[in-house]
């Protein structure tokens, strides 16, 4: 989406080059292409109409600097508003309890074990020690690639007897933390094909069980609108889980591998 769009911004805010003000009418084109460049990256079209209204109430009339062309005015509005709808919310990540518990949740195929290794690589940049615990006991191989994951970034992988409940896995992993001295934990759950409702009651399960500081939703970069209902889903299971302490879902952008 974004190369698309800067590459649309480039060719038409060209034009714009030497003018004093921006006029509607220039701005109007620059929206268009705008406009169109999210709409084709499956952007929710009420989204769009917001985004391009505050742009242009923002652009029209604005005097441009001696230093500073109209297309590049434009192009500084629209990176501000693109960076205050991405940026919306509680980003605040937050460590807290004995050890932190961090749940990554999310559908088949969305990359939470790989996000899960990249995780644990900040933690340990953080001057933490993490655990990562496998708690996909069905994508055939999901447990043999954290494990490999784990050795590569030399951080431990707790792994349960084949046949052990989800539930059991989590709470195993977060004993063996406590006796190892580990003081974060990141549980790489298991994901569908599609939000169901087995699913969402192992999540609720997990959840209840090992009351994670933080619930990370990690989700396709080619979900496009879906993301919002499978947002919703695994969010509605957190919140039923009555035993959960501040939990919040975010929205991370990843690859659609793992």
């Amino acid at each position: 989406m974004f190369d698309t769009l800067s590459d649309r911004l480039r060719g038409v805010l060209g034009n714009l080059t030497g003018h004093g003000r921006i006029s509607p009418e220039d701005v109007d084109v620059a929206m268009r292409e705008v406009r169109l460049a999210l709409l084709e990256a499956d952007v929710n079209f009420r989204v769009v109409k917001e985004f391009v209204a505050r742009v242009k109430e923002r652009a029209v009339g604005v005097e441009v600097l001696e230093s500073v062309n109209a297309g590049q005015m434009v192009i500084r509005i629209v990176h501000e508003e693109l960076t205050a709808i991405l940026g919306a919310g509680d980003r605040t990540f937050r460590l807290a309890g004995s050890p932190a518990v961090v749940m990554l949740v999310g559908l088949q195929g969305s990359g939470k074990t790989t996000s899960a290794a990249k995780l644990a690589r900040q933690i340990v940049r953080m001057g933490r020690q993490p655990m990562l615990v496998a708690a996909d006991p069905y994508r055939p191989a999901a447990v043999d690639q954290l494990l490999t994951l784990g050795r590569a970034i030399d951080v431990p992988v707790y792994r349960a007897d084949p046949g052990t409940p989800v539930v059991e896995i989590a709470r195993g992993g977060i004993a063996e933390a406590r006796r190892t001295g580990r003081d974060v934990v990141i549980v790489d759950t298991a994901g569908r094909l599609s939000v169901d409702e087995a699913l969402m009651e192992e999540i609720r399960g997990v959840a209840a069980a090992v009351s994670p500081c933080e619930t990370l939703l990690v989700v396709d970069a080619m979900v496009g609108q879906e993301a919002v209902p499978v947002a919703e889903a695994f969010r509605d299971a957190d919140r039923k889980s009555t035993r959960l302490n501040s939990s919040h879902v975010a929205l991370s952008r990843m690859p659609s591998s793992a």
